[in-house]
């Protein structure tokens, strides 16, 4: 019997997931380091106007994100003694911790043109290091397991180390590098701070890479064994990686993503801004508000599963990121109609506090549920098709994600613009009405683009039911000796 369809029924081991979790701590880190530090070290510390600043950061995801097809087109045809992805992930250690070193040490006195090309070239080139790693990475999952459950649970693992990863860093970031007042030495708008980040951050990316591959190494040989696929022409294959990718099960998601991602890159950007400028926070304050993620981190765990199991993913993923629209917008509006505390007012931050921590489970717990259904897509289309392709489906996901993502940061950077946002700034000094309008575009944004990703991912088809029902198909296909098509590779 063909055994590209055979993926053991046996539980993933609890070590497995632990270690399969631990990589994502450097895409945490990533994520941290270009959504909530980039702009403001780039544009206020070292002086290269905000615009610019957002059109390196959109064109570096842009040229990654076009490449992630192609790295998962790659993984899904490769065929060797570590798998199909295995050599990706190890691939990508060293390159990663290289270039993410160098991207927070820009060559000094230059002029802005060459410290764009730059911020373009090396932001491009850590963002393609680490997407070799998290494209094949990603794909295991679907091969880890078919359970609909166990799924959401590896999900669960790598957004764990993800996003504790990257808070944990945030919190050490504004409690033990960077002073409490912004303009003081060592404080956020001194560069010293961040060349110390640097070399903190990069060789921890590198080791959380290294310890999930070699970690999940023993697990190669229980993956799917399939046969190596028949050379064809690249007319043929860029059709059928099309025909994949805009499958009509993927399709919802996929689009989806287009505007949650808009919202996604917007928020991470310009959140800086609204902490130092709006909210007037210091530092300290800063790394407190970020610690809520971690409570929210643990709620998200403990609601993710039993939310799915009674509703499904795909209303419980609706109604979490409805939440997380809530809770990033109504702070931000009560504060510009005279109903939330004042900046200093002793109940600010613990009111925010709360907002953020709603803001993290939410989202994670979405985040997780999102990533799971998009593994659930993988059979769908492998019946539909006859093609393994988990790779270049969760590729295609993270391609959207990455151009629209750096659409939004972008958009942040025009946006500093048209509300007239001056550079090297101190907190308290800026107009009110600079401030303000800062604000009003941030919540209307937000509220637009996450709306819109509401109404395409309520298109998603697939249920349990669903799911289970090309789960029993595909076995009967199986025993009638459906694995001696050509077309299965």
């Amino acid at each position: 019997m063909e055994q590209a369809l055979t993926v053991s029924k046996a539980k993933v081991p609890w070590t497995t997931k632990f270690v399969y979790g631990i990589g994502t701590i450097a895409f945490g880190i990533k994520d941290n380091g270009f959504n909530a530090l980039l702009m403001i070290y780039y544009n206020q510390v070292i002086g290269l106007p905000a615009a610019w600043v957002g059109s390196a950061i959109m064109i570096a995801m842009v040229a990654d994100a076009v490449l992630d097809p192609i790295v998962g087109q790659w993984s899904d045809s490769l065929r060797s003694k570590w798998g199909r992805r295995h050599p990706f992930m190890y691939a990508s250690v060293i390159p990663v911790s290289i270039f993410y070193l160098l991207l927070w040490l820009p060559p000094s006195g230059v002029s802005d043109p060459v410290l764009f090309g730059y911020l373009l070239l090396i932001a491009s080139a850590t963002r393609i290091a680490i997407g070799v790693y998290e494209i094949p990475s990603t794909a295991l999952l679907a091969e880890f397991t078919q359970d609909y459950d166990e799924r959401t649970e590896l999900v669960a693992f790598r957004f764990f180390f993800g996003v504790v990863g990257g808070i944990l860093m945030a919190i050490f970031i504004f409690s033990v590098i960077f002073a409490d007042e912004p303009t003081a030495p060592g404080g956020i708008l001194d560069s010293a701070g961040y060349i110390k980040y640097a070399w903190i951050a990069a060789p921890l990316m590198g080791i959380a890479i290294f310890v999930s591959s070699i970690g999940t190494h023993n697990r190669i040989a229980s993956l799917p064994s399939l046969p190596v696929p028949e050379p064809q022409s690249l007319i043929k294959t860029a059709k059928e990686m099309a025909g994949t990718l805009f499958h009509r099960v993927n399709a919802p998601i996929l689009i989806g993503s287009i505007f949650g991602s808009m919202a996604g890159g917007l928020n991470a950007a310009l959140t800086i801004y609204m902490q130092t400028y709006f909210w007037e926070l210091s530092a300290n304050k800063i790394a407190f508000l970020t610690a809520s993620g971690l409570l929210g981190v643990v709620l998200a765990f403990i609601i993710v599963l039993p939310l799915s199991k009674s509703f499904g993913k795909k209303w419980t993923t609706l109604s979490l990121y409805a939440l997380t629209l809530v809770a990033i917008v109504t702070p931000v509006a009560l504060r510009l109609i005279g109903l939330f505390p004042a900046n200093g007012h002793p109940a600010l931050v613990p009111l925010l506090f709360c907002f953020s921590m709603i803001v993290a489970m939410s989202v994670v717990a979405a985040a997780i549920l999102t990533v799971s259904m998009v593994a659930d897509v993988t059979e769908q289309i492998l019946l539909s098709t006859g093609r393994k392709s988990e790779g270049l489906i969760f590729s295609a996901t993270a391609f959207v994600s990455k151009t629209v993502s750096g659409m939004g940061i972008l958009m942040s950077g025009l946006i500093l613009t048209f509300v007239a946002f001056p550079q090297n700034a101190k907190p308290g000094a800026v107009d009110a009405s600079t401030i303000d309008n800062l604000a009003i575009v941030f919540a209307v944004a937000t509220l637009g683009f996450t709306s819109a990703a509401l109404v395409c991912m309520s298109f998603y088809p697939v249920s349990r039911d669903g799911h289970q029902s090309a789960l029993d198909e595909l076995a009967r296909q199986q025993a009638k000796g459906y694995g001696d098509r050509k077309e299965m590779v």
